[in-house]
This record gives C-alpha cells, sequence and structure tokens, in this order.
C-alpha cells in the first residue's frame, strides 16, 4: 500500500487532550497513521505520496457500531409492522426469515449493511449473531471494505432454528472463530442470543472459549422487562446477577442493551469492566421501555465501559451511529437530571470510548500516530455545517452523518466521493430486490403496506 496524505482539513483527534488540529494533514503509511502535521512537513517527508485534498472539511475518526445486525433485516427493511410488540416481531417475523434465508441472501445484506454503514462514517461494527452463514456474513463484510466482528447465533434453546445442544454449539462457535483471520479487519468473536434462550452451561461455556481463543463476546439481554420476569423464574435473581453468579462477566464481555437494570446489575457490571452497547434508536422504535428503565447514562458516569450501537435494520432501521449519539444524549437530558450526557461524551461513545469498549481501543477509535487509518472526511460545503459552530456540538446535534465523503479503513480508502469504491451499487440494489422477493416467499410472508399500492393507470381521476 502506498502512502497517502489527507490535506488540510480539521482534525477532531479524540486524543487523550481531545485536540482540534486546524488546517493540518494526516499521512497514512501502509494500514495505519504515520503522523499528523503541515502540508509542508508531511509532504517533505513522505515524497510522492497521493492526497486527498480535505481543505475546510472536518476529519474525525472512523465511528463504532457496537451492535449491528446485518442479516435478513437488510432485505426487508421496513417490512416488518411497527404497531406489533417486539416479541412479535423476533418470532413471528425475524426468526421464520432466518430460517428461510441461504448463504447468498447473508452475503449480500451483510454488504449493503456495510456499504450503509461507511457512507454514514461508520468503520467498525460489532456483528451480535449471523444466525447459519457467518464466513458468508464475513465475505460479504469484507468486500465492501469495513472492520467487522463477527460471530454466529448460538443458542441452546429447544425448538428454535439452528438450535443446538451447548457442546455442539460451542464447538460451531470455536469452528467459525478459527475459520476467520486472526488479524485484520474482519475477525472471529464468540456470539451467543442470550436473552434467556441459553443454558448456563453454554454461558459459561462461551466465557472459557472465548479466554482460550483470546477473542470476545457477546449476547444480547434485558433490551425490555421480558429476561427480568423470566430469569425471576429461572433463578429467582436478575439477568445480570445470574452472570455474575456464573462468573462470565468481565472485560471480555459486551452485553447487547442492558436496559433494564437494577442497581445490584449496575454494580455488577462496573465491578467486572463488563462492557455494554446501547441502541437508543432500536428502543424507541420497539417501545422497549429506554426513559423508563435505562442506566447507561449512569454506567458513562460512573466510568462504565458503554459503546452505541445501531441494531437492525426493522428495528434501528439505519446505522447511524451519530444519530444514536444524538438520541442518547437528547433522551438523557429529557430526563432533567444532574450531570446530563454531553456532546462531547456521545461522541466519545460513538469514537475512541466505543472502539475501548469492544476491545480494541488499542488500534482505532481515534486519530493518532500508530493507530489503525481509520478515517471519515466530512464535506462542510452542506448547508448542515453553514456555519461552522462547536464542533463537539455540531456532530451530535448538527445532523452531520450525510455530510461524509471519504472513508479510510486500515487505510484503504472504501468510500471516495460518497461513493463506495469497491462495490457496484446499481448490481447490489438489483439483486437485493430479486432476494427480497424471494425470501419472503419462501418464509410464507406477505407484506401489508400501509398506504394502498396501485398502478398509475388505475387511477382515473376527474379534474373539474
Amino acid at each position: 500500500m502506498t502512502d497517502l496524505l489527507i490535506v488540510g482539513g480539521d482534525i477532531v483527534t479524540m486524543d487523550p487532550a481531545r485536540r482540534v488540529l486546524t488546517g493540518a494533514t494526516v499521512a497514512v503509511s501502509g494500514d495505519s497513521i504515520a503522523a499528523l502535521g503541515t502540508a509542508e512537513d508531511l509532504r517533505n517527508r513522505f515524497p510522492g505520496a497521493k492526497e486527498i485534498d480535505a481543505s475546510g472539511c472536518v476529519v474525525i475518526p472512523g465511528l463504532v457500531d457496537a451492535h449491528q445486525h446485518t442479516t435478513v433485516d437488510p432485505l426487508v427493511r421496513s417490512t416488518i409492522p411497527d404497531h406489533i410488540s417486539s416479541q412479535e416481531s423476533i418470532f413471528d417475523w425475524i426468526v421464520p426469515l432466518h430460517a428461510h434465508a441461504d448463504g447468498d441472501d447473508d452475503e449480500l445484506a451483510a454488504t449493503i449493511t456495510a456499504v450503509e454503514c461507511l457512507t454514514r462514517g461508520i468503520t467498525t461494527v460489532l456483528e451480535p449473531g449471523t444466525v447459519a452463514y457467518p464466513e458468508r456474513v464475513a465475505e460479504g463484510l469484507a468486500a465492501a471494505g469495513i472492520r467487522a466482528r463477527v460471530g454466529g447465533w448460538g443458542w441452546d434453546a429447544e425448538g428454535v432454528p439452528f438450535g443446538a445442544p451447548a457442546d455442539e454449539v460451542l464447538s460451531r462457535q470455536e469452528d467459525i472463530v478459527r475459520s476467520l483471520p486472526v488479524t485484520g479487519p474482519v475477525t472471529g468473536w464468540v456470539t451467543l442470543v442470550g436473552h434467556d434462550l441459553a443454558s448456563d452451561e453454554l454461558f459459561t461455556g462461551a466465557a472459557s472459549l472465548a479466554e482460550r481463543l483470546d477473542t470476545g463476546l457477546t449476547w444480547h439481554v434485558s433490551p425490555g422487562p421480558a429476561d427480568v420476569e423470566a430469569y425471576a423464574k429461572r433463578s429467582a435473581r436478575r439477568p445480570v446477577v445470574h452472570f455474575g453468579e456464573l462468573g462470565v462477566l468481565g472485560p471480555r464481555l459486551l452485553l447487547g442493551h442492558a436496559v433494564w437494570l437494577d442497581d445490584a446489575e449496575v454494580d455488577a457490571i462496573l465491578e467486572t469492566r463488563t462492557a455494554v452497547a446501547a441502541c437508543p434508536g432500536a428502543y424507541l422504535r420497539l417501545a422497549q421501555g429506554y426513559t423508563r428503565a435505562s442506566r447507561h447514562a449512569e454506567l458513562v458516569r460512573r466510568g462504565g465501559r458503554v459503546a452505541l450501537g445501531c441494531d437492525a435494520h426493522n428495528a434501528g432501521d439505519a446505522p447511524d451511529v451519530l444519530l444514536a449519539a444524538y438520541l442518547f444524549a437528547g433522551l438523557e437530558r429529557d430526563r432533567d437530571l444532574p450531570d446530563p450526557i454531553r456532546a462531547e461524551q456521545a461522541f466519545a461513545l460513538a469514537t475512541v470510548d466505543g472502539a475501548e469498549a469492544i476491545g480494541l481501543g488499542e488500534r482505532t477509535g481515534s486519530l493518532e500516530v500508530g493507530k489503525a487509518a481509520d478515517i471519515v472526511v466530512l464535506d462542510t460545503s452542506d448547508p448542515a455545517w453553514m456555519p461552522r459552530g462547536d464542533l463537539a456540538r455540531q456532530l451530535v446535534w448538527g445532523h452531520v452523518s450525510r455530510t461524509v465523503r471519504d472513508v479510510l479503513v486500515d487505510g484503504r480508502v472504501v468510500v471516495r466521493d460518497r461513493q463506495p469504491t469497491g462495490i457496484d451499487l446499481a448490481a447490489v440494489a438489483e439483486a437485493a430486490a430479486e432476494r427480497s422477493a424471494a425470501l419472503l416467499r419462501r418464509a410464507g410472508i406477505t407484506p401489508r403496506p400501509t398506504w394502498p399500492i396501485r398502478p398509475a393507470g388505475t387511477a382515473k381521476e376527474t379534474i373539474r
């Protein structure tokens, strides 16, 4: 890979001092950031380097989406009714669709998700469970050029698609991790469904496996009150307290959601340095009681490890981490509590703190020498930047994800002038339409549009 200079932008470093370097240049060598400085100095140090003109632009670290499903939902986006419960959404729609999806569906859906993420400035994604074809998902993500952690959908409940006894699930989890590169943009994680759909044997086995493979692990818990009720029957304990008793909490674990927590669960998460991925857009869309129950801001204030996520295309609806930061900060401000979450804190959750929560803090999340060249250039000629305000506030409150112009992951330019560099969007769109219709047919699901859809020739209106 050749050297590259990103010249003349205002660089939001998210380094420990939170410096913003105005009119600065980033030197990229191979897959890493080699230097930050003036254009004159870095042109002398890197003669012959290619250049991207970022004059007047804002340059930020690549954003981190710590909980982003990539399969099935992208092919049926905005199809599941929004007046049904989250349980109906999952078990009447998503589970049957996953049962009928094939490897081509999963790879295509992952590619769509990755491109959508990249064009909104998201350079790192944690996929919290691919049901059947994680290796194909990894291929789809890699084709678009995103950084990702991928795992299989592990559960040993009865009567569920692709469920199996705990030992078989763990064997499959190990196979998945070992089938993917040990290093590089796309690698494997140990991944369980979680909720009340895994036995204690599976939880403890997964934690041990992640330790042995030296990787992370993730599962879902308590986005709504259902898990609290299930664990009251299962063990007479709250879910996170139950995990603590099993000995599976710890810095390798990222809990997806963890919205409905009590004091003991919050303390357990903090004491064990367990990370949490918060997806505020999904909780609102699915009416899961976020504003009544969430303790995420408390975790942030008390030094907990919190990242942001966007969930799935029929929950969060779009992978937009800056929107997630907006919602996280806005909803917390509306509680009218002391010390609300500020814009700079929310942006940190989307970048450097999010990267640390998923175990990648030494590699990405800030623009510092030696870190990965995961870089996003924002086009300030867009009206969203007219005039320029305080950068931290404008990045979170200003709805600027639409201004993403260029994106690099590991030094590779994956979006240039708003277009993905390695994907034929027209071909992807055509394939998505075909595969969406075929998948719905196989699952026996007929979507019912909210408004009547009629060909133009059937509308015989009389103009009076």
